[in-house]
């Protein structure tokens, strides 16, 4: 089936409408991750080395409760030993994949041809079968015979009689009745399928952001900031005791293990603090 050339312009048309709103999805994501990478930089700045020195007590911590571990246990007496602490690492924001850039447009004299107008069929005809352009003889009576046929036919708009004149003579098909412009047809069906594939790509990925703990937290912080609140301020307090209580905890560990009833007890109270 032929394609017109207001066929393939409305075609375009939805094409640039897809285009435009992925440009406008993609926007939205970029802000997003924009928006995330500026409060985790934000964050890590306010609170990373409260953190980085909890870890690093737990780690200690963790060692020494090791030592009081193996030392109870050649003594003969069996307690619950945590676990290794697992430093927590903030999820990386992954940016979007690069997008597959869309092929270029076909082109060629096939690629977008309509069915000619009326006159434009007349006037190949004309070229075809006048008889001034015929040499003398019969061959000039055929084109005066066709050239009367071809008047008739444009007179009365009669537009198949035009194309069979025209097909006989051995004129082009897409010159006659339009060029089915597959070609471009593919290219589009093409374009819009790749678009559509790359707008699901970018709604997932958008949908991953905001997922994240960190999206969570910031929408929180934000929206008590806007309270009038400091919550990483309270965040860091917070962490502040956390490593003052480590750090005793640290101390009383490393001088418990000269008592066994003592350092039990000290592993069996860490142990429920970390359970």
């Amino acid at each position: 089936m032929a394609i017109t050339r207001h066929d393939l312009t409305r075609r375009r048309e939805q094409l640039q409408d897809l285009q435009r709103y992925l440009a406008v999805l993609e926007a939205d994501h970029d802000g997003a991750r924009a928006k995330l990478l500026g409060f985790r930089q934000r964050y890590l700045e306010a609170l990373g080395p409260l953190m980085r020195e909890l870890d690093e007590l737990e780690a200690q911590l963790h060692q020494a409760t090791a030592v009081l571990s193996d030392t109870l246990k050649r003594q003969g007496v069996e307690v619950p030993v945590p676990s290794a602490p697992r430093c927590k690492a903030w999820p990386e924001v992954p940016p979007l994949p690069e997008a597959t850039p869309l092929p270029p447009e076909p082109t060629g004299p096939t690629a977008d041809l309509p069915p000619p107008s009326l006159k434009t069929l007349y006037r190949r005809a004309a070229m075809r079968f006048h008889p001034d352009l015929a040499p003398s003889g019969p061959e000039r009576e055929v084109c005066e015979q066709r050239m009367m046929v071809v008047n008739e036919a444009y007179a009365n708009g009669d537009r198949s009689q035009l194309e069979k004149l025209l097909l006989a003579a051995g004129e082009l098909p897409e010159k006659v009745i339009g060029g089915p412009a597959d070609a471009v047809r593919a290219w589009l069906g093409l374009c819009e399928h790749m678009v559509q594939g790359r707008i699901r790509i970018v709604q997932a990925q958008m949908l991953l952001l905001q997922s994240l703990q960190m999206h969570e937290l910031r929408i929180a912080v934000e929206r008590a900031e806007a309270g009038g609140m400091r919550p990483l301020d309270i965040m860091a307090a917070r962490l502040r005791a956390q490593i003052a209580e480590r750090r005793q905890e640290l101390y009383i560990g490393e001088r418990v293990g000269g008592d066994a009833r003592l350092a039990a007890d000290f592993l069996r109270k860490r142990y429920q603090r970390l359970a």
